[in-house]
């Protein structure tokens, strides 16, 4: 079948969609869907990210949302033209909507629509200043009061936060918060960043010294700028921090480090917030219409709790703490965890000559970074995906066109397929004693990541140095006590200790709404991050999108942004335009607000 049929079968498609979605028949187009279609639209019809899915619930977004949204066009991209594999069309989308633009993706089989993504890439009349509509910088001419491009932002500096407010506050300096920072500076809206650590890119430089990002640099870009093309594939933190700084002054952002949020209440008669900090240790109050918490998905430690832990004489530190090996050279150092951070930092210990034991508690999921490179990103998010003309652009909205209803499912023969590549690999670690999982269901490395955001470690080196028996590993035990120089675990096993590492991971975000908000608030909001799955630490009911990240809350004018570079740059955009819409007093009309089912 030629290329030209096949974008007029997907054109065919299109053009009736519109026409129902037109003529306010809900009905009609919830049937161009197959029975269990899914629609995922990021903020375009629902202003929230929501996953309709099978043909009742999109009749039912349709019903309530599209009065607000017409007219509405839906159209091929140009010059995308579509394609066919295994039976199904697919192709790329350009959407309108009366307040805004936006691009998507849709799958069809037999003729009807398998997957739609609709996704808001600007608002009409509140365009990014890019491209044709860049600023012109220079201002030709004489004018007597001239002010220098200089003035203006030390202007800026010394007024925002003091004589004029800013509209938005970001409680986070870490590439969350920057990322979203850079998105609303280009979106004219007045923003202040908070940062706890005098520089951008801290909390990365702070960690232990061997960290570097285990997700390949073509995953990473932040908006707008990406990675020069001879960027290390591995970024190393204190380049990553380098990075962010250096970020944070081109972009032009208002980044107060150096500060500390106190505390932050909202009144909800007049719709403001009243954010204490302390700035360079002096108090500022700041008056924002809108809070966003990017503290960190992984920002607020869990530390357990163990009897004997007042007795331990040695050090006791959190993962995100601990400095780095060079401290501890021969001596005894024991590690409760067996993922990510705690790989990491074992094999850093290793390599500098102490002896150090992981305490395995739980199975954990390990894939090599080689064989997740190939065989998981190389489609979308590498050398050979560029070659083939993917863009980080259309690399995200790939990923983000499969509803998560359907990710597991996509993801589990990738999965299979390393499985058997790396088998020898797994069988050496097997029998190490090491407890290895691909997830409840063998989905694999992402499909945690969403769900609970942990139980896993990309192989980087420190799996072999178990699977030899240079990293010694107590497995499928747990911690019974500490004593004055040992820990105990609860198979009778005491290991002597100089220091003992937590590398037990964080905890929910709305953490940090309890500790700075109120625990009232936190539970109003409920637990952020998770899929409600129903799987090992992810309780259900099914979601079908993150809880509470980057959407509207049950508390109004409170966000959440997070996530790891990916998401962060992704998500940033359309945080940034719900954001951008109520500035404008635009109509908002959220559909599908999640309710709170876990407070924890």
């Amino acid at each position: 079948m030629n290329d030209q049929t096949l974008d007029q079968r997907l054109a065919g498609t299109l053009e009736q969609l519109e026409g129902a979605l037109r003529s306010s028949d809900s009905a009609a187009a919830a049937n161009l869907f197959e029975e269990d279609g899914c629609w995922r639209d990021l903020v375009l019809f629902t202003w929230n990210l929501k996953t309709l899915e099978g043909r009742a619930q999109i009749a039912a977004m349709l019903d309530a949302q599209l009065g607000a949204a017409q007219p509405i066009t839906i159209r091929m991209a140009e010059g995308e033209p579509a394609s066919e594999s295994g039976g199904v069309l697919q192709g790329w989308i350009s959407v309108e909507t009366a307040v805004a633009r936006g691009v998507g993706f849709i799958r069809i089989r037999d003729g009807r629509i398998w997957t739609l993504l609709t996704t808001m890439s600007e608002l009409k009349g509140f365009e990014e200043a890019r491209g044709k509509r860049r600023p012109m910088g220079a201002e030709h001419g004489a004018h007597t009061h001239r002010t220098t491009w200089l003035e203006r932002r030390e202007n800026e500096a010394k007024e925002l936060g003091y004589e004029r407010q800013p509209y938005c506050v970001i409680i986070g300096g870490g590439q969350g918060g920057i990322a979203l920072g850079a998105r609303l500076r280009q979106l004219d809206v007045p923003t202040i960043i908070i940062e706890k650590n005098a520089r951008p890119g801290d909390s990365w430089r702070k960690r232990y010294k061997s960290l570097c990002l285990h997700d390949p640099v073509w995953y990473d870009h932040m908006p707008y700028i990406p990675f020069p093309d001879n960027w290390p594939v591995f970024t190393p933190k204190d380049k990553v921090g380098d990075w962010l700084e250096m970020y944070t002054k081109v972009m032009e952002l208002n980044y107060w480090g150096s500060t500390t949020c106190e505390s932050a209440s909202f009144d909800e008669t007049s719709g403001e917030w009243t954010v204490q900090v302390l700035r360079d240790g002096r108090p500022v109050t700041l008056k924002p219409r809108q809070l966003v918490l990017a503290t960190g998905m992984s920002g607020k430690a869990n530390l357990p709790t163990f009897k004997g832990m007042d007795v331990f004489k040695g050090e006791q530190q959190h993962s995100s703490q601990h400095p780095g090996p060079d401290a501890y050279v021969g001596k005894k150092v024991v590690v409760i965890g067996a993922n990510n951070s705690a790989h990491d930092i074992c094999a850093a210990l290793w390599e500098a000559g102490v002896d150090v034991t992981m305490v395995q508690r739980s199975s954990t999921h390990i894939v090599k970074s080689d064989s997740l490179m190939e065989l998981a990103l190389g489609d979308l998010y590498s050398e050979r995906a560029l070659a083939a003309g993917m863009t980080t652009a259309k690399a995200d909205l790939t990923f983000a066109s499969i509803p998560y209803k359907l990710l597991a499912d996509f993801q589990k023969p990738v999965f299979k397929a390393i499985r058997e590549r790396d088998a020898a690999f797994y069988a050496r670690l097997q029998e190490s004693g090491f407890m290895l999982d691909f997830g409840d269901d063998d989905s694999g490395l992402f499909m945690k990541y969403l769900r609970r955001g942990s139980g896993y470690y990309i192989d980087v080196g420190a799996s072999e140095l178990i699977a030899s028996g240079k990293i010694k590993l107590k497995s499928g035990v747990g911690v019974s006590e500490l004593k004055e120089h040992s820990v105990v675990l609860t198979d009778g096993t005491e290991l002597p200790a100089d220091l003992v590492v937590y590398a037990t991971g964080y905890g929910s975000m709305n953490g940090w709404a309890a500790d700075l908000i109120s625990p009232e608030v936190a539970d109003k909001v409920g637990k952020v991050w998770g899929l409600g799955s129903a799987t090992t630490k992810d309780p259900g009911p099914w979601e079908g999108e993150q809880r509470n990240m980057w959407k509207p809350t049950q508390q109004q004018a409170l966000w959440f942004h997070g996530g790891n570079l990916h998401q962060s740059r992704h998500y940033s955009q359309y945080l940034s335009l719900q954001l951008k819409a109520r500035m404008e007093g635009l109509a908002t009309p959220v559909y599908g607000l999640q309710p709170v089912h876990h407070l924890g």
